[in-house]
């Protein structure tokens, strides 16, 4: 599929109106067996979070995107739409850093690496936890409850508290559903003679052209024509099922619909069809994210290190060139930010700064030459999973879905779930629609 180079006419009607050209948008139009939509990217490319830059030789995304297939067909289907892109499939090698040393990560499967203190601390504190059977009331109460005081303070709390960048007693006890590595007693003992650390994540394919290969792999489903970039929908009239657009040149109009299928975070949605914000109950934290390129390596085997220091700015690095095999350090660096924090130039170069001294603090760096950077700030990043979240997610998705508003995908749930995960649960509303066409 190649983009548009001019703006395209945007009809009065469609049957739908689809918002978002990142994974979601892009995997429902491309299963519906009609081109009677639009989809309406407020950027000026498509990709949404999963787009990618190239600079100075170097080749970054927004953030690290690396794919976990469960679907084989999915994958196949994927990498066949890549023409002659070089995947890499990888066997991801992850780390902790821990005082001046490293453990392999999950942190709490491998805490025999630690220290011997640190590990009778971590071991008595897992053997005889309070309440390990009791439910949970909240996610910090869970990491107690479930790995004990040693192993939770040493790393889960603070790292997690770093990464959500909110008190972890305000979130579900399943607020990262599958993707937490979950261990009892039984896995991390049996860990210490026989290393056994698969996850979710270990393994991942990766483009050489970086994520948006991806997207252009799920774009060639769908007809360029109907993607409408810089062009966001700023209000949708639900009783009336019309839509105001607005393009970055200023030039507005409306679009009448039969459903609306949206991957836009779910309080902007609300906000869109006039809904009243819980600022309370929808709450999110952002990532302040620094592609950095330096003049050679760094270490040459991890692919990403987590860091729960309260000391350091970030709470993970990962590593594009142990990836690619490259000779030069392309790493990201990840800090998370309240939603309320400002983000300004000049509070992105004091985080820069902050950054480049605590990767020379941490031995990333020494006297590396900085070669290229790019700063970006994902908004939101990772939402707030709290019980009032989900019962209100539910009860407003379900009541949108009656006027035949949908809202899909990560941040369209408001919820934690992968890039595949998006594929599916957008295909399937898709075949749903396909199904009614058919009768």
């Amino acid at each position: 599929m190649s983009q548009p180079t001019a703006p395209q006419e945007i009809p009065t009607h469609v049957r739908f109106v689809v918002i978002g050209a990142g994974v979601s948008g892009l995997s429902f139009a491309g299963q519906l067996n009609s081109s009677d939509y639009c989809i309406f990217e407020a950027e000026e490319e498509i990709g949404g979070f999963c787009r990618t830059i190239a600079q100075d030789g170097f080749v970054w995304d927004y953030s690290g995107h690396f794919f976990h297939f469960k679907h084989p067909k999915i994958e196949a289907e994927l990498l066949a739409n890549m023409g002659d892109q070089r995947v890499l499939k990888v066997d991801k090698v992850s780390w902790v850093r821990f005082g001046e040393a490293y453990v392999d990560f999950p942190f709490q499967k491998n805490i025999h690496q630690l220290p011997q203190e640190d590990f009778l601390d971590c071991l008595h504190g897992l053997v005889f936890r309070d309440g390990g059977d009791v439910a949970p009331k909240d996610f910090k109460d869970m990491l107690y409850r479930k790995l004990g005081k040693g192993i939770a303070e040493r790393f889960l709390i603070p790292y997690n508290t770093k990464l959500y960048a909110t008190d972890l007693s305000t979130l579900d006890p399943d607020a990262m559903g599958r993707f937490f590595p979950h261990a009892d007693l039984r896995d991390i003992v049996g860990n210490f003679k026989k290393s056994d650390n698969v996850s979710y994540n270990a393994h991942f394919t990766y483009p050489e052209g970086g994520a948006i290969q991806y997207i252009h792999a799920l774009a060639t489903r769908v007809d360029a024509a109907r993607i409408h970039t810089g062009c966001r929908i700023t209000a949708i009239d639900t009783a009336n099922q019309r839509a105001t657009w607005r393009r970055s040149d200023g030039q507005t109009g409306t679009i009448t619909f039969d459903h609306v299928v949206s991957s836009a975070p779910f309080p902007r949605l609300m906000a869109m069809c006039g809904i009243p914000p819980q600022p309370e109950v929808f709450t999110a934290n952002k990532v302040l994210v620094f592609n950095l390129g330096f003049d050679r390596k760094g270490p040459p085997e991890p692919h990403w290190i987590y860091y729960g220091d309260p000391a350091l700015s970030f709470y993970r690095v990962g590593f594009y060139d142990n990836i690619f095999g490259t000779d030069r350090m392309s790493i990201y660096v990840e800090i998370g930010l309240r939603e309320d924090d400002p983000v300004d130039d000049a509070i992105i170069a004091d985080f820069k700064a902050k950054v480049l001294a605590d990767l020379v603090k941490v031995g990333l760096i020494d006297d590396h030459e900085l070669l290229s950077s790019v700063a970006l700030v994902l908004d939101p990043a990772y939402v707030h999973i709290t019980r009032d979240s989900q019962r209100e997610v539910a009860r407003l998705r379900s009541n949108l879905a009656v006027g035949g508003i949908h809202s899909v995908g990560r941040y369209g749930a408001w919820t934690y779930c992968s890039i595949e995960d998006n594929i599916v649960e957008s295909r399937e509303l898709a075949s749903r629609f396909n199904a009614v066409g058919r009768g």
